[in-house]
């Protein structure tokens, strides 16, 4: 992008109350007069010329959000509100309209006319901005484009993403060497906010405060790649406030900074209150689907956009729309349709795990190209986790396809795998808030480990119900000399494990069938196969489409589409076959996956698909795929026959230690559930750790206490699920353990003015829900106790956990305050506030009880 700069104006702003209509109509400037809100009352002939709308086509619309929504950013619209609220508005600046095909560099003047709620802005063309070449080759390729022949979709893959060489507009960056902090390299619009920074150091740009949180955090060799500074402040002399945020790439930090909203009102900006009720009923739903149209539903709800789609990855990277919450306005749904996997190709999947989070503002952005100094521009700048990166023309060409203007994609992160992506599309140009970002990431790690918690459920009861029927066969096997007797007929049989059809065994040439299988011959005929193909020291296999390996197979896909076997002994004369019946289906893409990438006609120009029209394909020959779990569980099994059958050929009798082994697994129950807690635990610390961070940079003193609150609350749950990690068993939790530690957490958020003593006795049990309800109320309790018991110096609060009868306990907490008001009564514990809300919630749920003293201080005693 070449910047040219801005010539004096050539109409003095100031009498253009004094013209009339037909007068302003003859100036070479834009001129539009609007209203506070933005509604067009006045649009000249001039700006006509450069927008190519006629003025009876604007008249009566809004222009920030109708008409040029790329102008609702704080550098713009933002200038504007502020403007209008302050009574004086004064402001001229430089702004780029991304018009097709030829974008054009303006200077804006933005004035308060005369008369009462009547505003100017006048636009003064300053030249025509250089395309990209990269994207000039994009859109002078769809141009020509003549045929859609596919081509190689390793053409996407090795595209540069990551080293684009340019930003988005809404930005500014600044490169600096790691260890000097000079700036080697910026944006071309850096000195829009920042005078001529290429070449100073850091610390004549950066407040002293914020220099030495960067210092502090970035600087030194041991620092990783991607770790994050993030700080709001006012730059220069003004009073304007800037996100900053800050970054480490090899031996450079790279440092972000973006104008806000000097009033987030303005952008619709999502605060914690809003995040954390959007978590609550992310928490409420009760499986998956659910849990992805409420993350999609409360996206939209943070964010603002037009649609928001929960779409996940299968194992071969294809994508799947599973949720959607779009405007009634918008008549296109990609809900339930398939997308291949070009059209996320591997680096932007590497990208997407790395670096959580990508938006776009408006789609025809001109890029701001970097600029270096000599030698630093001979090595690439990485713009992995930059949030600002420009985006590949390809991508954005592809959205062009969908229709969508303004985007966002926020990747779904599943046990450290890029699981899915909640995206974000606008039909115009879309901000969203830097605040809003940041609740749309919490709402997706939130998804995430909802998602984390189900799968676990789920496996853990699948693997509970094999592990079971898996002990009963070889409790048979314990029983038998006759291995083949003990898993074909009996009670339990190898049809009770994996959701079998079929089942066989084949034991020196001999064949046993059950259930719906291949015959006999073709089974021998497997198992010659199977002995053929799997490699030496391998004595599992496992397949959903056995006819792609053995084609003599075909013939059997009612039966056996899917093959599970494994070898019991090392001479492979001894084998476990379980089968699985073809499942059809019925694949619906979004356009033809044999098309994923176009060429251009007469060029190298990688090209996104144009239609993404419903197209059906159907599958056959397939069934439901093994698990990995399953395979092991068959290993396992498998194993054990062995035994009998070294019995059989040595009249041994001493199945004991595989009858240890098998009670070992089913041990795996207990130690099961605890991982799941502990992995909720580490959830949860991770949600902790983030509020924390976020209440650093938050100044409203209600703010603060609001991320205080929850961060107490957040720590309750999670201590229950660390002490239950540590249990003996997984229905009970030791209570006293659990206060003892989250008095201990309180204590230290509460600091130095006040104390807390604990009387808890020692092993005392609960189950899990009493805990949890208990935890939560303590909370809620000790932190009203700090909040209204004392003045600033502070005091003792006392927390006391007993038995006080079979299966009830009680919990205090007392403090020497200043009591009670006079006309408080127990009947005030019905207030609408939000820790008391969550107190009768938790005490209706395992039925307790609540009495309050206030006589020397204030005393609440739950009984439970």
């Amino acid at each position: 992008m070449t910047i040219v700069p801005s010539p004096p104006p050539r109409v003095d702003t100031g009498i253009l109350d004094t013209l009339t209509s037909r007068q302003i109509d003859g100036l070479d400037e834009g001129v539009i007069q609007i209203d506070s809100i933005g509604t067009i009352l006045l649009y000249n002939l001039a700006e006509s010329r450069f927008s190519g709308r006629s003025p009876d086509r604007v008249l009566g619309q809004n222009f920030f959000s109708e008409i040029a929504p790329c102008t609702r950013v704080p550098d713009f619209y933002g200038r504007f509100r502020e403007g209008v609220r302050r009574g004086l508005l004064d402001e001229t600046f430089s702004f780029v309209y991304g018009f097709d095909p030829q974008p054009l560099r303006v200077r804006i003047t933005l004035r308060r006319a005369t008369a009462p709620d009547r505003y100017w802005i006048v636009t003064q063309p300053v030249g025509a901005v250089e395309v990209p070449v990269a994207r000039e080759a994009v859109r002078v390729a769809v141009g020509q484009r003549v045929s859609a022949a596919p081509v190689d979709p390793a053409l996407c893959e090795r595209e540069p993403i990551h080293i684009p060489g340019s930003i988005q507009p809404h930005a500014h960056l600044l490169v600096a060497d790691a260890a000097t902090l000079e700036v080697v390299a910026c944006s071309a619009n850096s000195a829009d906010a920042l005078a001529r920074p290429i070449g100073q150091p850091l610390a004549a740009l950066l407040p002293d405060g914020l220099l030495a949180s960067l210092r502090a955090r970035l600087c030194g060799p041991e620092v990783e790649d991607g770790r994050i500074l993030r700080a709001r402040t006012v730059l220069g002399a003004g009073s304007v406030p800037y996100e900053v945020v800050a970054h480490r790439s090899g031996a450079r930090i790279l440092v972000e900074v973006e104008r806000v909203p000097l009033h987030p009102e303005d952008f619709a900006t999502a605060g914690p209150i809003e995040v954390e009720a959007a978590i609550g009923r992310l928490r409420g739903a009760s499986g998956l689907m659910e849990a992805a149209a409420c993350a999609a539903r409360e996206t939209r709800a943070l964010t603002g956009f037009e649609s928001i789609l929960v779409y996940r990855f299968d194992p071969d990277w294809n994508g799947e729309a599973i949720a959607e919450d779009k405007a009634e306005s918008w008549d296109r749904s990609l809900l339930g349709l398939h997308f291949p996997a070009s059209d996320i190709p591997a680096q932007a999947r590497a990208l997407y795990t790395r670096s959580k989070s990508r938006y776009v503002i408006d789609r025809d952005y001109v890029p701001v190209p970097l600029t270096a100094l000599p030698g630093a521009a001979d090595t690439p700048i990485d713009l992995t986790f930059a949030q600002g990166r420009s985006l590949s023309p390809i991508h954005l060409e592809y959205q062009r396809n969908l229709g969508v203007n303004g985007s966002m994609s926020v990747s779904i992160m599943v046990e450290g795998r890029l699981w899915g992506l909640l995206i974000g599309h606008h039909r115009k140009p879309h901000y969203v808030a830097p605040e809003t970002r940041a609740a749309a990431a919490v709402l997706a790690d939130a998804f995430a480990m909802r998602v984390q918690e189900m799968d676990s459920i789920r496996l853990w009861h699948a693997q509970q119900e094999h592990l079971a029927a898996e002990s009963r066969l070889v409790r048979e096997l314990a029983r038998s000399d006759d291995f083949v007797g003990a898993l074909m007929q009996g009670a339990t049989t190898l049809l009770d494990l994996f959701e079998a059809g079929g089942a066989a065994t084949v034991s020196d040439g001999s064949v046993r069938l059950l259930g719906r299988t291949p015959p006999a011959a073709a089974v021998l005929a497997i198992a010659d196969h199977l002995r053929a193909t799997l490699p030496p020291g391998r004595t599992s296999y496992a397949s959903s489409e056995f006819a792609a390996d053995h084609p003599a197979s075909r013939a059997w896909t009612d039966q056996a589409s899917g093959v599970l076997a494994a070898f019991v002994d090392p001479d492979r004369a001894h084998l476990l076959l379980w089968f699985r019946p073809e499942v059809p289906s019925t694949v619906t893409w979004g356009g033809d996956p044999r098309k994923p990438v176009l060429g251009a006609a007469g060029s190298a120009t990688v090209l996104p698909r144009r239609s993404f029209e419903r197209w059906v394909e159907e599958r056959r020959g397939a069934s439901a795929p093994f698990a990995a779990w399953q395979v092991g569980i068959a290993e396992a099994l498998a194993q054990a026959v062995e035994g009998v059958v070294l019995r059989q050929r040595r009249k041994i009798a001493d199945l004991t230690g595989l009858l240890v082994e098998k009670e070992r697994l089913l041990a795996q129950k207990d130690l099961l559930a605890r991982e799941i807690d502990h992995r909720v635990k580490n959830s949860l610390q991770i949600v902790s750790a983030f509020l924390h961070m976020q209440r650093r940079q938050v100044k409203d003193p209600a703010a603060k206490e609001a991320f205080a609150e929850t961060i107490g609350r957040v720590m309750s749950v999670a201590r229950v699920h660390d002490s239950l990690y540590q249990a003996e068993t997984v229905e009970e939790v030791d209570l006293g353990q659990t206060i003892e530690h989250l008095c201990a957490d309180l204590a230290v958020m509460a600091g130095e003015r006040h104390t807390l003593a604990l009387d808890a006795e020692a092993g005392l049990m609960v189950p899990y829900r009493k805990a949890v309800a208990l935890s939560l109320i303590a909370t809620e309790l000790v932190t009203n106790a700090f909040k209204y018991a004392y003045d600033a110096e502070g005091g003792r609060v006392a927390v006391s956990v007993a038995a006080v009868s079979e299966g009830r306990v009680s919990l205090s907490v007392c403090d020497d305050g200043r009591g009670l008001p006079a006309a408080w009564s127990e009947g005030q514990a019905q207030g609408t506030g939000l820790g008391m809300k969550l107190i009768r919630a938790m005490l209706d749920q395992i039925n307790a009880h609540l009495e309050v003293k206030s006589e020397a201080g204030a005393c609440f005693t739950v009984t439970a």
